[in-house]
């Protein structure tokens, strides 16, 4: 038996302790504003409904790679981890911190302020983003995945599935010539 959804925290955002099992890879769906105390909701692909709020050290590590514009992060991706030594009031709490991301053609070090005259070393490497995989429905004719491929390509898909859908209409069509 997996024990690791037994120990997940029950909160409305991503914490340190969801990654006490190690680090995990996530989709940044959109970025939103938060409040005066945490500006910043990162909601992720594969948390629905549980943001990520950055620290401010994490949100420079992010500007530093991808710029400002929190708009432009959808669709990339990083991996985060807990860093048991992160201090929060002088306590030793542990919080998120980045370890690779999409986007970056070497590692990016940035020096990181931890208190006020005292800086640490952090450094984020290239995220290599998996392949999609796509699941295509098997259909009958050629004029059905036509339909498919209009109706997916008008809610957004990727090119990536709109070829993958164009794949199989072509094997079905082969499969009709031969029969």
């Amino acid at each position: 038996m997996d024990l690791s959804q037994t120990i997940a925290p029950k909160s409305d955002q991503l914490n340190a302790d969801d990654l006490i099992t190690g680090p995990r890879t996530f989709t940044i769906e959109k970025v939103a504003r938060g409040n005066a105390e945490q500006p910043v909701n990162i909601h992720l692909v594969e948390s629905p409904g549980r943001p990520w709020k950055p620290s401010k050290s994490m949100r420079r590590v992010l500007v530093a790679a991808w710029g400002p514009d929190g708009d432009k992060y959808a669709g990339g991706s990083i991996t985060l981890y807990r860093n048991p030594d992160i201090k929060f009031g002088g306590d030793v709490v542990g919080g998120i911190e980045i370890s690779h991301m999409t986007g970056i053609p070497k590692p990016l070090k940035l020096a990181l302020t931890v208190t006020r005259g005292k800086k640490r070393s952090h450094t984020v490497q290239p995220l290599t983003a998996p392949e999609p995989t796509f699941t295509v429905p098997k259909l009958e004719t050629e004029d059905e995945y036509r339909e498919h491929w209009l109706k997916r390509r008008d809610e957004g898909a990727s090119k990536a599935e709109l070829d993958a859908i164009h794949a199989a209409a072509n094997t079905t069509n082969t499969t009709e010539e031969s029969a």
